[in-house]
């Protein structure tokens, strides 16, 4: 094909390296998904753990820490735009997204992992779409495969040499083209998204 699709992906991932200062952006089709990977990740290199959250989160964060082997451990704790998946540098960003959030993050931090949301209600947002934000060259290859089924990107299935389990969550390049021309006169500093109005996950069984 003279004309790959999935170059605006890329274009756009280049996009918020520029805008946040980080180093990699890896896209995905959620923060959801985004996080998932990244507790995954850490299983295969750290091992399993206790995975604290606060009390009071989406619903999708206890599910993704459980889907990915790890145990969930609530904490008390009042939060506004982002907060930390202890014992991991692993960031729920999903309610703020601006041009200082890497480095915000990475002051007291190495091999950082912040995900990003851009749902429809986000700052910048679309009809869906997340983002690792990271600076670990290893953590990046295994996303862009992990993301993608596991292939290897522009390679034909037929031509792919298969020797990972990946997941179905890359983004779409019309999603990549929407957010690419948003986040082009988006503002370099951005507020934190009030907070939902969120359970006490801690007492539901399911979550535990």
């Amino acid at each position: 094909m003279a004309n790959n699709p999935y170059q605006i992906v890329s274009d756009f991932e280049s996009a918020l390296c520029a805008y946040t200062g980080a180093p990699y952006a890896v896209t995905t089709n959620s923060c959801t998904n985004a996080l998932l990977l990244c507790l995954v990740y850490k299983r295969h290199t750290e091992g399993f753990a206790g995975v604290q959250i606060p009390k009071k989160t989406y619903c999708s964060v206890p599910q993704v820490i459980k889907h990915s082997g790890h145990r969930v451990e609530y904490r008390d704790e009042e939060w506004q735009g982002s907060y930390r998946l202890d014992p991991f540098n692993i960031y729920d960003c999903a309610r703020w997204f601006s041009g200082e959030i890497f480095q915000y993050h990475k002051k007291q931090n190495r091999s950082l992992f912040v995900c990003c949301s851009f749902h429809a209600s986000k700052t910048l947002g679309d009809t869906q779409g997340g983002a690792i934000l990271h600076d670990d060259p290893e953590a990046d290859l295994w996303f862009r495969r992990a993301r993608f089924d596991g292939r290897t990107e522009g390679v034909h299935p037929k031509e792919d040499k298969f020797n990972m389990l990946g997941y179905h969550c890359y983004m779409s390049p019309d999603v990549a083209a929407r957010l690419l021309l948003k986040l082009s006169v988006l503002p370099k500093n951005n507020d934190p998204l009030p907070n939902d109005d969120y359970p006490d996950l801690s007492k539901y069984e399911i979550f535990k």
